[in-house]
Formats: C-alpha cells, sequence, structure tokens
C-alpha cells in the first residue's frame, strides 16, 4: 500500500499530468454549459413586437410551449399533434413547416414538434424506407401509432440485416421489450448529449497521455535500472504501477463524466432524464433507456473503455524504450476507431471497432451510437447487439492487457 501511495503521488506531481486534471475540470463544466447556447426562438408578444429569445430565456420559452405533451406520448396526443401541423401548413399553404415564418413555426408547431418527429419514421414505405409527408398521413391511421412501429420495425431489420436473420429476429424481440407507450418531457435535446461523448473523448485522450509514460520513461532515464534490482522491483513494482495509473484515470474520468451529468441535469432540469430515447433519437432506437438512464450508461460503459485503453497503453508503454514512441502510439489508438468507421464501413470494419475498447467513447464510433442503431456481430446463427459485445471485449481486454504488461515488464532487459 505504501509503495501504491508513492507511485501515485510520483504521477500526480507531474507537470503534465496537473495540467490535464485542471484541464479536465474545466471542460466539464463549460462542455455542460455549452448546449444551452444552441437554444433560440422568436415570437410576437400582445403588443406586436418581434422578440428574439436566446439561451435560458429560449430554454424556459420551449418549456412553457411544450408542458401539455409532457408524459406519456399516446396515440391521442400524437394524433392532435399531427392534424395542429397539418392545418398550419395548409393554411399558409407552405410546402414544410421550414417554409413558414419563424414566429408562426414557434406559436403553432414547436408546442407539437416532439411528437411528430417519429411519425415519418414509422410510416416510412417498408420497400424503400422513404418516409411520406407529414401531409401524406391519414390521423386516423395513427390510432394504431405503436402497432406500426412494431411492423415498421421488422421491415427496417430486413432492410439493414438482409443476410441475417438471426440479427432480424432479434432486432424485432428487442423493440417488442421496449415499454409503451413511450414518454417525453420537455426540453429535450441531442445537443447534450454530444458534449457528452466529446468530453467522454477528451478524458480518454488525457488518460492516454498521464499513462503512455508510466513505464517507458523509466526506461529512458535509466531509473528501472535500479528499481529493477530491489526486492520488489518486477512483478510487485509492475502491478503496483498498473494499479496506480488505474486507479488516477478511472478516478479522473468518473468524476469529470460523472460531474457533467449532474451539471447538466441541474441546468435542463430532471424531469428530462425521463424521456425515452425514441422520443429524443430514432422512433425506432432498440434500447430500452430514458435518456438519464442513457447518460449514465454512457458514464459507465465509458469507463470500462477508459480502464481497456489505459491497460493496453500500459502493454505498449512496458514495450517502449522511449517516452514519445509510446505516447504516439496511444494517441493513434485513441483515434483508431474513428479511421476505421471511416475507411471500413463493411462487416470486417464492424468487428474492428467493436474489439478496439475506444471504440465506446469515439466520436462517430460511441457506445450512444451504437444504442440508436441496428448493428450485430454475427457468428454463423448467432447474432450479437453491438453494445453487449463491445462490453464483452472490453471485460476480456482489461485483465489481458494488464497482464501482458507485467510479463512484458518483467522480462524487459536492462541495456
Amino acid at each position: 500500500m505504501c509503495i501504491l501511495k508513492l507511485e501515485m503521488k510520483r504521477v500526480l506531481k507531474t507537470k503534465m499530468t496537473r495540467v490535464l486534471l485542471a484541464l479536465a475540470l474545466f471542460l466539464t463544466g463549460w462542455l455542460a454549459y455549452m448546449p444551452v447556447t444552441f437554444y433560440g426562438c422568436a415570437y410576437f408578444d400582445e403588443s406586436g413586437k418581434r422578440v428574439e429569445l436566446t439561451g435560458f430565456d429560449a430554454m424556459e420559452y420551449i418549456r412553457k410551449q411544450q408542458s401539455d405533451l409532457a408524459g406519456e406520448a399516446t396515440p391521442e396526443k400524437i394524433r392532435k399533434a399531427v392534424e395542429a401541423y397539418q392545418t398550419c401548413i395548409r393554411e399558409y399553404e407552405a410546402e414544410d413547416v421550414y417554409s413558414l415564418p419563424e414566429e408562426v413555426y414557434t406559436e403553432r408547431i414547436l408546442p407539437y414538434q416532439p411528437l411528430i418527429h417519429g411519425v415519418k419514421e414509422a410510416f416510412a414505405d417498408s420497400a424503400t424506407g422513404m418516409a411520406p409527408s407529414i401531409l401524406d398521413i391519414n390521423p386516423e391511421d395513427l390510432d394504431n401509432f405503436y402497432a406500426v412501429c412494431e411492423n415498421r420495425i421488422s421491415s427496417l431489420m430486413k432492410t439493414e440485416q438482409p443476410k441475417h436473420p438471426a440479427a432480424q429476429e432479434k432486432g424485432t424481440a428487442l423493440y417488442q421489450k421496449i415499454e409503451k407507450p413511450f414518454v417525453f418531457y420537455p426540453v429535450s435535446g441531442t445537443e447534450r448529449m454530444d458534449y457528452q461523448i466529446l468530453l467522454c473523448f477528451l478524458l480518454m485522450f488525457f488518460c492516454a497521455a498521464i499513462t503512455a509514460p508510466v513505464f517507458s520513461s523509466d526506461y529512458q532515464t535509466g531509473a528501472d535500472d535500479i528499481l529493477r534490482c530491489t526486492k520488489h522491483g518486477r512483478i510487485r513494482l509492475a502491478c503496483t504501477k498498473i494499479a496506480a495509473a488505474l486507479i488516477i484515470c478511472g478516478m479522473m474520468f468518473g468524476i469529470c463524466a460523472s460531474a457533467f451529468v449532474l451539471i447538466s441535469n441541474c441546468i435542463f432540469g430532471r424531469e428530462w432524464t425521463q424521456t425515452s430515447i425514441q422520443m429524443t433519437y430514432t422512433i425506432l432506437a432498440l434500447a430500452d433507456m430514458t435518456m438519464g438512464q442513457l447518460q449514465w450508461t454512457v458514464v459507465l460503459i465509458g469507463l470500462l473503455s477508459v480502464l481497456a485503453t489505459i491497460s493496453f497503453t500500459l502493454c505498449i508503454s512496458s514495450k517502449c524504450k522511449n517516452t514519445m514512441i509510446s505516447m504516439c502510439i496511444a494517441v493513434l489508438f485513441v483515434v483508431l476507431p474513428i479511421v476505421v468507421y471511416m475507411s471500413l464501413p463493411n462487416e470486417l470494419g464492424i468487428w474492428i471497432r467493436c474489439i478496439l475498447p475506444a471504440s465506446s467513447v469515439g466520436i462517430q464510433t460511441s457506445i450512444l451510437y451504437q444504442l440508436i442503431d441496428f448493428q450485430f456481430l454475427n457468428i454463423g446463427k448467432l447474432a450479437i447487439w453491438l453494445p453487449y459485445a463491445m462490453v464483452a471485449f472490453m471485460v476480456i481486454e482489461i485483465p489481458l492487457f494488464t497482464g501482458m504488461a507485467i510479463h512484458s515488464y518483467c522480462r524487459h532487459k536492462v541495456n
């Protein structure tokens, strides 16, 4: 325990670690606030004067406008929203809501918009996937809205997984287990989740930078030549260095990611966390979660991803005699999932991204987007939903890479 404390103190006293920890805390507060700046709207007051709102004022105005929608998104509410939408569009002879004056949109469409976003998805053509115009949808058909959604998921899975019947059945079964009707509370939006992923990605970078020199710096300075000659200078010291890195980076990520969620929910209100993810993202999302559950799922799986990535970085550090080389490899490993996502959009790319632990907090490959996507790992007749597979690989990789790091350090030859 004494050695562990000394090793943690040594890592924390380095200038780079202190700078990165301070920067992580600053980014946590700043990124949690940033989504507020995306809110804006305009309306006419009682005197006929145009009033523009931004930030907190706009957010509160939108919350009041959508207050009647709070609670279960019943077929009756959805039908009322579509009828109001169609009436407004026809009255102004507009092609769509974007052709309406901003004030008209704010006063007549905004109060119903959250319930409309999924209607076109549900009524999309099963063969082509093309969504119809809201004007072409018969409001009477919305009385069976959730039955339409379940029928649509079956055809969608056939499109997404045409060669894998097991994945089609698995996706349909997952959707049928989701509690319905869905729930909506204002003010919903995807921006705060996007910024949460951005924070997790940056924290991953910081953790890789802190961890990369753990072994290689001692190799480079020659300190390892002395430490290796001591009584506990091999296995015990290796385990201590690994434990210190995991504790420091794990705590940094856990504290900052959790603080982001708490700050964000204080800003936007805790009611929002009860909204079903289907009402914020796609109406056909397979995960049975509220937005609050999604936030904490991203934190927990993100922490698991960080620990797995740190374990790999320690393994690299135990093999490299130069700190700069280990740092470059660690950074490359963090961005590699994004490179794979852009260059290998096929089945092979899915497998590689699933295996890479850094994928879970990647900008485009994060666990957030996998939870609202329809990708599966297909092994013969077995279909595994990608979020489950990613977690399974990370659980395996943590002990695997730490064990490899210990083995590599113990076998390292002193010059």
